[in-house]
Order: C-alpha cells, then sequence, then structure tokens
C-alpha cells in the first residue's frame, strides 16, 4: 500500500486525478499540494511513497520541486505528470530524480500500472520522453556504455543489466531475457549501484547519461 501526494495547481485536474486513485486496492492515503512548497512540507510531515508532480507550477518548478523532495527523502519515487515535453525538461526530470514522465493526456488506467510499475523499482516515459532518453543515452554508438563498464570496473552480466535498466526495465522483465532468477537480478543491480557509488537505479539512468554526455 502506498500513500501517494499530488502536486498539481489546477483542482479540476487534482479532482480527476485523487477520484482516479480513489479505487486503486494499492494506494492507502491520498495527499493533495498546489505548488512546491506545500509539497515539501507535506514530505517532511508525513510518510509519502509515490509523488504525482506538475511541471508548470507557481514559483518553483517541478524540476526543482523533485530535487528537493529527492534530498528529503531518495527513497520517494516521483512521476512526472506534465504538458511539457521539452528536450531541457525531460532531461532536467531525470537528473533531478524522477522516475516516470509522463503526458496529461495518459488515460488513468495507465496511469496507475505505471505507478505500481514505478513501485517496484521500474522508470517509465512516454514515446516523446523515450525517444529524447535513447538519443541522448545510445545514439552516440555506445549501446553498451562500454566506457562506462570500464571505468567502474562492472562484470559482462552487470554491463547487460545496466543496459537494460537504462531501457526502463524492472527486475522481473530482465530476468526473464537474462533467464535467471529476479533475486540475481537484484544482486547485480545492487552491485551496479555500488560500484557507480549512487544512491539508486533512477540515480545509474542518471549517472549513464551524464557520462555519455561529457
Amino acid at each position: 500500500m502506498s500513500n501517494v501526494l499530488i502536486v498539481e495547481d489546477h483542482a479540476l485536474i487534482r479532482f480527476g486525478l485523487k477520484t482516479a486513485f480513489e479505487t486503486n486496492k494499492y494506494i492507502n492515503e491520498i495527499s493533495e499540494a498546489v505548488n512546491a512548497e506545500d509539497a515539501i512540507n507535506i514530505v517532511k510531515s508525513k510518510h509519502i511513497d509515490i509523488v504525482i508532480m506538475d511541471l508548470g507550477l507557481p514559483l518553483m518548478n517541478g524540476i526543482e520541486a523533485t530535487r528537493e523532495i529527492k534530498n528529503i527523502n531518495k527513497n520517494i519515487k516521483i512521476i512526472i505528470l506534465t504538458s511539457h515535453n521539452s528536450e531541457t525538461e525531460i532531461l532536467d526530470a531525470i537528473k533531478a530524480g524522477a522516475s516516470a514522465y509522463c503526458s496529461k493526456d495518459i488515460s488513468p488506467e495507465l496511469l496507475s500500472n505505471i505507478l505500481l510499475s514505478v513501485t517496484d523499482g521500474a522508470l517509465w516515459f512516454d514515446s516523446k520522453a523515450a525517444d529524447i532518453i535513447v538519443k541522448n543515452l545510445i545514439a552516440d554508438k555506445k549501446p553498451q556504455n562500454i566506457d562506462l563498464i570500464s571505468k567502474y570496473n562492472l562484470t559482462e552480466r552487470e554491463g547487460h543489466v545496466l543496459q537494460y535498466i537504462c531501457e526502463g526495465l524492472n527486475n522481473g522483465e530482465i530476468s526473464k531475457i537474462l533467464d535467471v532468477s529476479v533475486n540475481t537480478v537484484k544482486v547485480h543491480v545492487s552491485s551496479i549501484i555500488q560500484k557507480l557509488e549512487v544512491e539508486d537505479r533512477t540515480q545509474v539512468v542518471v549517472k549513464a547519461f551524464k557520462h555519455l554526455a561529457v
């Protein structure tokens, strides 16, 4: 059961999201914030598992708010739900620690599925965001992140797992592709996180992006 915080300055959108989530048996409590400052105060005072974050907030925008919330609690998963889809905003959201990037025209059913997937540790990006991420991660002819693998002394299997993490697959999906147990994948993921000196799999993708961007 997850506690969800909706950060959105439009009352009608907040109402629609809350109504859609109220029937989700995996959601325990739904909180609301109309701006980043309210969201940060809620995160500091309550246990929140997942944040649904708009980008176009007044004063502090959603990317800055995402960064602040991840600084407060790195375990909180943040789903960007926005009508903004510029390359800069998408990449900045990933760097800030977002686990998903969705357009506001997404169906309630798909958003609920994404929420569950993100809870399980997956990353999810709509087609526009995914195209931009792939272009920045692998368009430079380094689909296996060879330099990153060498620099951080990853094994060949860890290199494969790293690639699948960057593609947004969760542990179950990776285990099926590699034909190993989910526990084995978890061991590889933990080793990758430790070797790359990051805190979670989202930051693994961020580090891969930053490495290929330099």
